[in-house]
């Protein structure tokens, strides 16, 4: 008899990220097609690849998301924003969006602030700060959640992947600063299907990973041993 876990279908939480960065043309191809295949959320691709994406999913469900200041988030605020309206112009509905960590460390709040808030604003898309949360404190990822949920955000998210990745931990701290106001997520080093599920039943909303068809197979696989 399958437990409750097992039960959980993660297609709908997935964004299948693309941010290989000797990804091809074709690849962009791939991932769109096995998004839809398997009803993910979104694909998330560089910007570069964002039109592609947006003409194959057109009329289709997933979402076509990218990234913004990816993967340090030290790029200019003037940078980001062109960046960030490029894309939507684009065609892309979501941003994953770098946090200046660097500001959050020396404390210059207003200025981190500013930046997450003039491109939810200027953009009127939806908006995932990427937090980086293996760089931080418990009370600095406390600080960057706050502040970001002020500055509009949609989203918080756990990680670029470069740095180290998604710990139920971090989830379950989010989820309690958030306080379900806005969606958390989880992103970097999710390999197996139980990794998965242990991140929703934390309090994951998206999971962000390249792996999606692996992990939907391995749930197949499950079922079949039973």
């Amino acid at each position: 008899m399958a437990t409750p876990q097992e039960d959980v279908d993660i297609a709908p939480f997935i964004d299948h990220a693309l941010l290989n960065p000797a990804a091809t043309p074709e690849h962009v191809d791939l991932w769109c097609q096995e998004a839809e295949r398997f009803n993910f959320a979104a694909v998330c691709v560089y910007p570069a690849y964002v039109r592609q994406a947006a003409d194959l999913l057109q009329g289709k469900a997933p979402k076509v998301c990218t990234v913004i200041g990816f993967p340090t988030g030290a790029t200019t605020s003037a940078a980001k924003l062109y960046e960030a309206q490029e894309a939507v112009e684009n065609g892309a509905t979501e941003l994953d969006v770098v946090i200046n960590l660097g500001w959050l460390k020396a404390g210059k709040l207003n200025e981190l602030h500013r930046e997450i808030g003039e491109i939810c604003e200027e953009t009127g898309q939806t908006v995932k700060a990427i937090l980086e949360t293996a760089l931080l404190t418990d009370a600095e990822k406390r600080q960057a959640a706050e502040i970001c949920m002020e500055a509009g955000v949609a989203f918080l998210k756990t990680s670029t992947g470069w740095s180290g990745g998604a710990t139920v931990e971090d989830v379950r701290l989010l989820k309690e600063v958030t306080k379900q106001q806005v969606g958390i997520k989880a992103s970097g080093g999710i390999r197996t299907r139980q990794q998965a599920v242990e991140l929703i039943m934390a309090g994951a909303t998206r999971l962000g990973t390249s792996r999606g068809p692996d992990l939907i197979r391995q749930r197949d696989t499950l079922d079949k041993e039973y």
